[in-house]
Order: structure tokens, then C-alpha cells, then sequence
């Protein structure tokens, strides 16, 4: 959302360049309202750190609440001003105001997936009867709240394929409460789960494994650490009361950990974090009743991902031993690395996912941010490629071990989201769901360049812009770069970018070390100490364009969410003579 509000923000500026003004008091400055100072001080291995705003820590706070209603009004008020906000806002709904899909999901005889039309608030779960059949609304999370701040924020199918297990997120919290419903009738159960966060529910026999935390002080529910999170049973039909608890770990208290049981339904799959980079593996044997939890990998150096199980073997995604990943075979009698069987050894190009899917295994591989899908057999012997329409971003491949067909989403910044169905035993590809949008992209291009940062690594960035535009140094342009924590930025169709460039506006993604683009090298490069080459490649991306006339300073926004808030105060801090714009 913040991505998005950047882009309006900056579509303002960019109208206000083309002879408008840009407020109607520009000259008058902003009166903000103050911001009180504590004394607050602690003292970190002897060295003494000032934190004199940590009040707004304190989210709950009357002092707070009124400092928050008084920088609104500050802002909203300078946005109230702006004569052509409402031609922006007027052509923002004509152009968003077209069907999305997602990809479907075989559920027994049916397929579900979501729509949203238009400007709906939230997307609906549909599902129909085989590939041709009526689609009927299943699950409608519009009509949760009346004021929609209940959120649909995830389901799962149990293995039977008879229910659905889908959680609610309320006002945007990341608590989430578990509810259940038959899917051949529709009708709710009575069971509801709280105080779940952070977990996916794993359906085990007539019941689901998830994670929790202990109910929070009220008042304190926003605004608690997460600690000691525990995995829990859950039997339908009985209260959360009754729930066994599986598995806890109080010595280690701000570990989090994802429980997930193997398609078969013959292992609990425990996968345990310390933070963003790092993971260790714990499992259980459901074959064995009251078995014990047990360690399989060690944390926290490498990245395990556990694809599925053959048999007693797990098929296990991991970069020890491969920082572009590889697949393993890993014996949980004998796990240690010595014994492990490669399936897909390690290539130049990044290993993003795995799926086994009718008996073969989809390796999704990213080169030089660009998605590419090969199929090989359980064996690791490549089979083919799966030819994608273009240079892009391919979603999906996912599906049941003895599935006949999948479903792949392909979009890039001049493709919207098209579904695609693979006839797995022909092999081939055809496009399921083509969504009508309300503008012609072909007449937009996307450039890849590599430009020389300050160190002179290479880095790449994308380039969109209209067919034929003129390189004069006029195009108002929008840099965008995340660069952290292992996130890659391949290209992605945003509709609300079209403002931009229908206006001979440039978008540009600039792909950052510290980011995931070629593995975990990569990532490194930009992490801790190195994280100012991170700063320096967005620097040099903003140059390249400057060099090549693409923009010119007086015309160039940066922008960066989350991670990328830190890249872009970083460089408007370091470099302020290459922007005129930024959003933090």
C-alpha cells in the first residue's frame, strides 16, 4: 500500500511539473506540530545511546494519540490543496477498475480460487465444479465488516479435501483466528482458534496443527513481545481449550516456528527461525503414536526448506553446501551432510523454489532477475523447459503429487497476471485466464541494462517506459530499490504505474545487493557491515540514468518501502543532489 501512495504522491509532482502549481501556498511552510524530547538514555557495552522519542513507542498512549491526530491534520491538509488531485484519483479508478484472478486449486472435484472484481475491497473465493463449470461465490470476506476492516488472510484444504480452514486478520493485526467450514455444504463449524500469528494450519486426520502465543494483557495486544510461540493439535469438534500442546521451546523464547505435515499426512514438519536468515528443522513421526519431536538440521547458518517426502526420505531445498541452492535427499536415520543424495546440484543461477507434481519436479531458477521453470524427473534428470511467454515473473507450479495438470501465473511490468494450465502429460501450456485491462501495453517497453557501481560490481535494473520515447533528460522518472534481506525484485505488472508512464513518465527497479537476485553471495554483499554497498549501487543507478539522459536530477523520485525506507533516507541523506524527490 505504501508502494502505491508513493506513486500517487509522485504522480502529483510529476502533474505539478507540467504547469501546474504545485500547492497553492507553496511559498507558506508547514507548521508542525512539535515533537517533545525525553531524557532517555541507555548504555550499550559503555557506550551511552540517546532514544528521546521512545513515548511514541507507546502506541495506546493519550499523548500519542494526539500527536498522531495533529500530524494528520498537518498532512491532509496540504494534500487538500492540490487542484488536480481528484483528476488523478478520477483516472486511478478508471484504469484499476478490471477483474484479477488467481491461479485455481483442485479441491477434489472442484476448483477454487479468487476474484476480485474492479475497485471491490478485498478478492472473493469462487469455486466450480471441473474446469467448465458455473462459478459460485464460496467465501466472501466483504462481508465480514460492514467498515471492512476484517481481512481474509489465509486458507488451507484439509487432505480429504472436506474442509477449509481459513484465518481473519482484524484491523490489519498480524493476530490471526483460525475458522472452519464443510466445503461440500458450506455450512460453518464452530470452531474457532485465537491468538495464532505467524503460522499456516496444517491439517493432520480430522484436525490441524498451528502456532500460538499466550493471550496478551488487554489493552497490551498490539503492542506485546512474541515469545514463547507453541504448536498445538486442534480436533474439530472440540473448544481451543482442549487443544494438546506438540511442541515448545522456553529456553529459547523468541524463536518462531511453522509447523507443516508432509502430503501424506506421515510427518509434522517443524521449520524454527531466530529472524530473516537462518532456519533449523525439527520433525515428528505421525506414523508412531506419542512419538517425540526431533532435531533433523541444525540452525541457524543455512536455509532448509522441505519440499515433500519420498517415503522415509525428505527432499529438501538448502543452501549448505550451495549458496544458489540445491536440492537434497536427507535421511532422517543418518541427516548429517555426508549421507545427503543431490537430486539438483547447485547452478550459476539462483534455486527460488521446488514442486513435485505429478511425478515430476518443477525447479524455478531466477536469472538475472527473470524467471525461468525447468521440469525433471524424481531422478534429477532434466526432461525440458517450460517455455514462458516472455521475460517476466512465473508464480505457482504447485499441485498433489499424482496431479495431472498445474497452474503458473506470468506477469512483467507489461504483462498483466495471465493463468496458464499445463497439461502435464502432453507437456503443454495454455492460457486459462486472460484479465481485460483497460489499457494497451504494447505500447510500453521494458529494458534491462547492467550499470557499474561505485566498487565496480555489475547491477541490474529494469527500465519501462513508452515505445519510442526520447532520451532528451526531461522524463520525469520513479527509481524504486528495496535491497535487503534476501528479496528479490523481479518484474511485476502494477496497474497504478500506467499513471506514470501514460504521462512519458519513466519506471525504473534498480536490483541491489543485499537483495536475493544471485543468491546468497549476493544478499551478503549488502548485509551488516557491506550494507553501504547497497546505498552506493542505488546511487549509481540514479547516475546511469542521469548519464544516459534518461532523467536529469531536477526530474528523478526515489522511492523505497520497509527496507527500502532505510535505502532511500540513506541516499537522500548521502547524495541530495541527484533527487528532487523522495519517499522514505
Amino acid at each position: 500500500m505504501k508502494k502505491s501512495l508513493n506513486f500517487f504522491f509522485f504522480c502529483i509532482y510529476l502533474l505539478g511539473l507540467e504547469g501546474f502549481p504545485l500547492l497553492v501556498n507553496a511559498q507558506k511552510p508547514l507548521a508542525y506540530p512539535p515533537t517533545p524530547r525525553e531524557n532517555v538514555v541507555d548504555v550499550y557495552f559503555g557506550t551511552k545511546v540517546e532514544d528521546p522519542y521512545r513515548w511514541l513507542e507507546y502506541d495506546t498512549a493519550q499523548n500519542v494519540k494526539d500527536w498522531i491526530k495533529a500530524q494528520n491534520k498537518v498532512t491532509f491538509e496540504y494534500l487538500s490543496q492540490i487542484p488536480y488531485r481528484e483528476k488523478i484519483k478520477k483516472r486511478l479508478n478508471e484504469i484499476y477498475n478490471y477483474a484479477k484472478y488467481s491461479a485455481p486449486q483442485k479441491v477434489g472435484e472442484y476448483y477454487f480460487f479468487f476474484k476480485k472484481e474492479g475497485l471491490q475491497n478485498q478478492a472473493v473465493l469462487y469455486y466450480q465444479k471441473g474446469l467448465k463449470g458455473k462459478p459460485e461465490v464460496f467465501l466472501d470476506p466483504n462481508a465480514f465488516s460492514k467498515v471492512g476492516t476484517i481481512a481474509l488472510a489465509d486458507i488451507e484444504f484439509s487432505g480429504d479435501n472436506k474442509y477449509i480452514a481459513y484465518s481473519i486478520s482484524r484491523s490489519g493485526s498480524d493476530w490471526r483466528e483460525i475458522c472452519v467450514m464443510e466445503v461440500a455444504t458450506k455450512r460453518q463449524l464452530p470452531d474457532t482458534v485465537k491468538w495464532v500469528k505467524f503460522s499456516k494450519t496444517a491439517w493432520y486426520k480430522d484436525g490441524f496443527f498451528y502456532t500460538r502465543y499466550e493471550e496478551p494483557q488487554k489493552g497490551k495486544e498490539f503492542s506485546s513481545l512474541n515469545q514463547f510461540s507453541k504448536i498445538y493439535y486442534h480436533k474439530l469438534g472440540t473448544p481451543q481449550a482442549a487443544d494438546i500442546l506438540i511442541y515448545e521451546d522456553p529456553k529459547n523464547p523468541l524463536r518462531y516456528h511453522f509447523p507443516e505435515v508432509t502430503e501424506d499426512e506421515k510427518y509434522l514438519i517443524i521449520n524454527v527461525s531466530e529472524g530473516t536468515s537462518g532456519s533449523q528443522l525439527l520433525y515428528k513421526d505421525l506414523q508412531k503414536p506419542n512419538s517425540e519431536v526431533q532435531l533433523l538440521l541444525p540452525g541457524f547458518e543455512y536455509n532448509y526448506d522441505v519440499i515433500t517426502n519420498l517415503g522415509d526420505k525428505f527432499l529438501i531445498r538448502t543452501n549448505q553446501g550451495a549458496e544458489n541452492y540445491h536440492l537434497v535427499s536427507v535421511d532422517p536415520k543418518r541427516p548429517q551432510q555426508q549421507y545427503w543424495l543431490k537430486i539438483l546440484p547447485e547452478k550459476k543461477d539462483l534455486l527460488q523454489a521446488v514442486s513435485l507434481v505429478g511425478g515430476n519436479l518443477y525447479a524455478i531458477y531466477l536469472h538475472n532477475a527473470t524467471t525461468q521453470v525447468l521440469e525433471y524427473s524424481l531422478e534429477g534428470k532434466l526432461k525440458k523447459e517450460i517455455q514462458l511467454p516472455g521475460l517476466g515473473t512465473a508464480v505457482g507450479f504447485g499441485g498433489k503429487i499424482d496431479s495431472q495438470e498445474l497452474f503458473y501465473t506470468f506477469s512483467s511490468f507489461t504483462s498483466p497476471p495471465s493463468i496458464y494450465r499445463l497439461d502435464i502429460p502432453t507437456g503443454k501450456s495454455e492460457i486459462f485466464i486472460e484479465p481485460p485491462i483497460p489499457i494497451d501495453v504494447k505500447a510500453y517497453e521494458t529494458k534491462q541494462v547492467f550499470y557499474k557501481s561505485k566498487d565496480g560490481t555489475s547491477v541490474p535494473m529494469f527500465i519501462v517506459h513508452k515505445k519510442g520515447l526520447k532520451y532528451d533528460g526531461k522524463n520525469p522518472t520513479y527509481l524504486y530499490g528495496y535491497g535487503g534481506f534476501n528479496i528479490s525484485l523481479t518484474p511485476n505488472f502494477n496497474i497504478l504505474n500506467y499513471i506514470l508512464l501514460e504521462n512519458n513518465g519513466v519506471y525504473a527497479v534498480a536490483n541491489l545487493r543485499g537483495g536475493g537476485e544471485y543468491g546468497e553471495a549476493w544478499h551478503k554483499a549488502g548485509m551488516l557491515e557491506k550494507k553501504q554497498n547497497v546505498f552506493d549501487d542505488f546511487i549509481a543507478a540514479a547516475e546511469y540514468l542521469i548519464k544516459q539522459k534518461i532523467t536529469s536530477p531536477e526530474k528523478l523520485a526515489i522511492a523505497g518501502s520497509s527496507n527500502g525506507g532505510l535505502l532511500v533516507g540513506a541516499c537522500m541523506t548521502q547524495r541530495p543532489d541527484l533527487f528532487k524527490v523522495a519517499f522514505p
